[in-house]
């Protein structure tokens, strides 16, 4: 099964409804493939929820969204157990969480404790109701919006949390040319609440986007690239203006991003390239700088680039 092929079908469809955005579907595509959740972040308007939907409907996989807000109570994410006056029984009401793909939108509106909701469910693909374990349907990803300027009225997401998101991927305003196209797509008719209207197919199945995500486990990686990662996450450890860096995980990550990378450009093995290239939205979210380099305006791109820039890029 050729990943590129089905890859470059997802993405006409997608362009279908987004104009541009190319580098940010292509991260999208990365994270599906390699069956990890993403963090979309960026200004309100820049089509987050449109991108997600569409894609979802391009794999066929069934989409909820729950958009979180300051009283949403944990249960109203994952489910809870309701008494039945005709039957005198407890009956399971199951949450928006039981889908493929949720969409969590604005999740740094509402307080940790509903926001702790979906770390079972990001880590082990269950949820617990009562004492009792319900497996989510496969594949299960989680895609969460923010909005990096309006800070009032939200809760950061605590950094376990956002170690459990595979990307996190900006989300910036369109070109001019990109955004005029936006402008006169919608002047002909377009209309983002109905997919149908836009055109947009099913490329994949359910099964067959798990068989592509057992493809992309299978990539060769060399030990060139195994040790080219674990420099990269040791200097986020060592270097000064950081307080925090990547852990285990975040080498695990850059492996699987790297992977679904390699298959996106027709590979079936791993280069250092790939591993560069998605360094930034896979290490971002996992580096927490120190107060000094904050005040001084930096930010975890830059001192992220400086670190790669530091490294030699094995050939």
């Amino acid at each position: 099964m050729n990943v590129a092929q089905i890859a470059e079908k997802v993405l006409l469809q997608v362009r279908k409804a987004i104009s541009g955005q190319d580098a940010v579907i292509e991260q999208v595509l990365v994270g599906i493939l390699a069956n990890g959740h993403i963090l979309l972040e960026g200004v309100p308007g820049v089509a987050k929820t449109l991108l997600v939907r569409t894609v979802a409907r391009t794999f066929d996989l069934e989409y909820g969204r729950v958009q979180f807000t300051p009283d949403l109570m944990p249960s109203d994410v994952i489910g809870t157990s309701i008494f039945d006056l005709k039957t005198n029984e407890l009956r399971l009401r199951k949450g928006p969480i039981f889908v493929n793909v949720l969409l969590a939108d604005e999740i740094n509106r509402t307080p940790p404790k509903t926001q702790a909701a979906l770390l079972e469910a990001m880590e082990e693909r269950q949820a617990t109701i009562d004492g009792e374990a319900y497996p989510l349907p496969p594949p299960f990803l989680v895609f969460a919006t923010q909005n990096p300027i309006d800070f009032e009225g939200t809760y950061p997401l605590p950094e376990a949390q956002q170690d459990r998101f595979l990307l996190k991927v900006l989300v910036s305003y369109p070109s001019q040319e990109e955004e005029i196209a936006v402008m006169k797509r919608h002047h002909g008719g377009f209309r983002p609440q109905s997919l149908d209207l836009a055109g947009i197919e099913k490329v994949v199945s359910v099964q067959e986007l798990i068989e592509l995500q057992e493809v992309v486990r299978q990539t060769t990686v060399e030990d060139r690239v195994f040790d080219y990662i674990y420099k990269i996450v040791q200097e986020t450890r060592r270097a000064n203006d950081l307080l925090v860096g990547g852990s285990p995980r975040a080498g695990i990550a850059l492996l699987n991003a790297g992977k679904a990378l390699a298959r996106l450009r027709d590979r079936d093995f791993v280069i250092p390239d790939d591993i560069k290239e998605l360094s930034l939205p896979v290490l971002r979210h996992r580096v927490l700088l120190r107060p000094e380099a904050e005040v001084e305006g930096l930010t975890a791109d830059q001192i992220l680039t400086s670190i790669l820039d530091r490294q030699t890029v094995p050939r």
